[in-house]
């Protein structure tokens, strides 16, 4: 029988080394309904955000034709939304690490949900845009406690697997948008998506609220020992796990035979109480972090939403009529859901400091490629590999890299910092690219594009943190400790 947790009269390095066994089990738990519920759970909830955010564009099409909309207005729609995703991201990674990851994840839910139900009833163009603003508010913030809250359910030894996993479920929701946009704005219009869409999302609020759990790593994390312990008690119950005492607990699950989990557990429950400052997230261990994680995220921003918004428009300025273009662009982005599949098989198979700097420079490499070509069969070849290796990538960096080097008590607000720079690049590379393709054509988009990329490869092979195969507690401890392991 499992000892009782919080008993009366204990004293703190009892309820310390307690903790630590809760943390050293968590990473011995196998994969077992518990894992696959929270995968479920956090993985529709990413499904929704995804598909409110990916009928956009649909949406617009309406507007324009029903004469809601212009150019103009469209733009200041989508600006709209990005900005709200800056304000979201760094808004739910402060709340997250201070009133936890469901409370602030079911806010995030709320907010979108509710905004899509009021951008339904919109009288004009005005209060549309400014619901799509809030609604890019909760977006932002769900995403980041999305992936990030995942990571802390998972053992290390197949984080990145099932991190790939969730984002191969959420990056189906561009797919189920445009066919719920089909199906619904032909017959009832644009705001019948929005009704749909805001329906579904507040429905999953309440399946947040009643089958999500808070993470028991945020739970102790933040003093809250007795409640984070049973969380993990009960799943390891409920997994058949035996749970032995804290150094048997802590021995890693991977076979090494190494016992050094449970040092790690202890200290990691020790330094977590501590409040960090937020100028602490640009000096020494955390800055770094910050650093490596920004990084990660422009990678993505710049390759993903550059090359697949730009690119039905490189296809014009290359001579190829919008007909022939847009099922070029389709046909290409066949290559999205084949390469996010791809990555939860590889994801844990390379070291992820050789993983993503890799990736980077390929997707760099091929962009150039790709430009120099001219003939139609060797642009769709080419551009579909780099499409696969971009989604490789995507679920690499938001999915698995950037949320999991960060401690636990930390990890939101880091999280939320970087994804919202992440965002500045992605409002700002647009203009970029109009600028580079008006003046200097597509050769020299993909050049720029791949300086950069090749930059930011750089920061995550000089100053990037290994991740594969360590707990989130070792992520906690210095870095030349943890990478001293």
């Amino acid at each position: 029988m499992s000892r009782q947790v919080g008993r009366p009269g204990m004293d703190s390095a009892a309820q310390q080394m307690e903790s630590a066994q809760a943390l050293a089990t968590l990473e011995q738990l196998p994969v077992s309904r518990w894992h696959w519920k929270v995968f479920w759970v956090l993985g529709l909830a990413l499904q929704f955000n995804g598909i409110l955010n990916s009928s956009g564009n649909s949406v617009l099409a309406d507007l324009v034709d029903r004469g809601w909309s212009n150019n103009y207005w469209n733009a200041f729609f989508s600006s709209a939304m990005m900005m709200g995703f800056f304000v979201g991201s760094l808004a739910a990674g402060g709340l997250g690490d201070r009133i936890g990851r469901k409370r602030t994840y079911e806010l995030c839910i709320l907010v979108f949900g509710a905004m899509a139900l009021a951008a339904a009833c919109a009288p004009g163009m005005i209060f549309l845009t400014v619901c799509r603003g809030l609604m890019g508010i909760g977006m932002g913030g769900g995403i980041v406690l999305g992936y990030g809250t995942f990571t802390e359910f998972m053992p290390a030894r197949v984080r990145g697997t099932w991190s790939a996993r969730i984002s191969l479920l959420g990056n189906l929701s561009p797919l189920i948008a445009a066919i719920l946009a089909a199906a619904l704005i032909p017959a009832l219009s644009w705001r019948a998506v929005f009704v749909v869409a805001g329906v579904l999302s507040l429905v999953m609020l309440v399946v947040v609220h009643l089958h999500l759990e808070e993470s028991p790593r945020w739970l102790i994390a933040s003093g809250r020992d007795d409640d984070g312990v049973a969380i993990v008690r009960g799943a390891a119950a409920r997994s058949g796990v035996v749970v032995n005492g804290p150094d048997d607990a802590a021995t890693r699950p991977n076979g090494s035979g190494t016992s050094d989990a449970a040092p790690a557990t202890v200290a990691a429950s020790a330094q977590t109480k501590v409040a960090v400052p937020l100028s602490a997230f640009f000096t020494g261990d955390l800055g770094r972090r910050t650093l490596v994680a920004t990084a990660t995220l422009i990678a993505m921003n710049l390759s993903l939403y550059t090359i697949t918004q730009w690119v039905p428009t490189i296809f014009v300025n290359q001579g190829i009529d919008i007909s022939k273009s847009l099922a070029m662009s389709m046909i290409m982005m066949i290559g999205a859901p084949v390469g996010v599949f791809i990555s939860t098989l590889i994801m844990d198979l390379l070291p992820r400091k050789v993983l993503g700097p890799g990736l980077i420079v390929l997707v760099a490499v091929l962009g150039y490629v790709y430009s120099r070509q001219t003939s139609e069969v060797t642009i769709l070849a080419i551009g579909t590999l780099m499409i696969v290796v971009l989604y490789i990538y995507n679920s690499f960096s938001s999915a698995v890299y950037a949320p999991e080097i960060w401690p636990t008590a930390q990890k939101m607000r880091g999280l939320g910092i970087a994804n919202s720079i992440g965002r500045v690049v992605a409002i700002a590379s647009p203009y970029l690219v109009a600028w580079l393709l008006t003046e200097f054509g597509v050769i020299a988009v993909f050049v720029v594009l791949g300086l950069l990329l090749s930059a930011c490869a750089l920061v995550l092979a000089i100053f990037g943190i290994e991740t594969r195969g360590r707990s989130v507690e070792e992520m906690a401890l210095p870095i030349r400790t943890a990478e001293a392991a």
